[in-house]
């Protein structure tokens, strides 16, 4: 009997809003509050019909009654509390696979690509370039972004065929670097095409940098306490 009755209160509001779903209003009320309504009617014809299928055992009644009513709130702390629940799913996978870029979604409904703090204290994360996945160290000091030796030869680069004419400054002292160009970075969902890049001689890079020529392409970089929040 439950059954029939929510059945039937959402098959005559579902109707409803068919018929009405170019005017934008049913029976004097936007659509998306009247599907509200027609939803919190269907879930209290239930609550009512239970309590009346069991109006000789109250304790009964008073118990379906408290389950619903616990129902209703947890859906509705969840739904409140949902971008502070989003924070620590991020922060979790985060910690769980370090340097993995979670994707949230801003104030204005902008997606913006967010890099947790690694453990040694950088924000390192994975970056694909020419189809080849990378582990590289976001550094907005560089100028461009930064292959080491043996990086470039994963992405297929031939040594032999570059020009070592540029004087760089790495962790290692001094160097010399030959320039390049990528043809396709991407880090997440941003993904980015013909990029200026540079290939340090062998040794002299520990590991390689996505620096400005990249960064700079991008609609906003936020630093905020451990995370690192990049704006297409």
């Amino acid at each position: 009997m439950k059954l029939y009755i929510l059945l039937g209160i959402l098959a005559a509001g579902l109707v409803l809003l068919i018929i009405n779903h170019d005017g934008g209003r049913t029976l004097g009320i936007a659509n998306d509050d009247f599907g509200q309504l027609v939803s919190l009617s269907a879930i209290g014809a239930m609550i009512a019909a239970g309590m009346l299928a069991s109006r000789r055992q109250w304790g009964e009644s008073l118990r379906q009654a408290a389950i619903w009513l616990l129902l209703i709130l947890a859906l509705a702390t969840v739904y409140l509390y949902r971008f502070d629940l989003q924070q620590v799913g991020n922060r979790l996978t985060a910690g769980l696979i370090p340097g993995h870029a979670v994707v949230t979604t801003g104030a204005g409904g902008e997606q913006i690509l967010v890099i947790h703090k690694g453990v040694s204290g950088h924000f390192e994360t994975n970056v694909t370039i020419d189809g080849t996945t990378l582990r590289m160290l976001v550094d907005t000091g560089a100028s461009s972004v930064v292959l080491s030796y043996e990086d470039a030869m994963r992405l297929g680069i031939d040594p032999d065929n570059l020009v070592f004419s540029i004087d760089v400054s790495t962790a290692n002292g001094r160097a010399r670097a030959a320039p390049v160009t990528l043809r396709e970075v991407a880090i997440g969902p941003i993904l980015r095409g013909t990029i200026r890049g540079m290939v340090t001689e062998q040794g002299r890079l520990d590991q390689s940098l996505l620096g400005m020529s990249f960064l700079e392409t991008l609609g906003s970089i936020e630093i905020t306490r451990d995370e690192l929040r990049l704006k297409d």
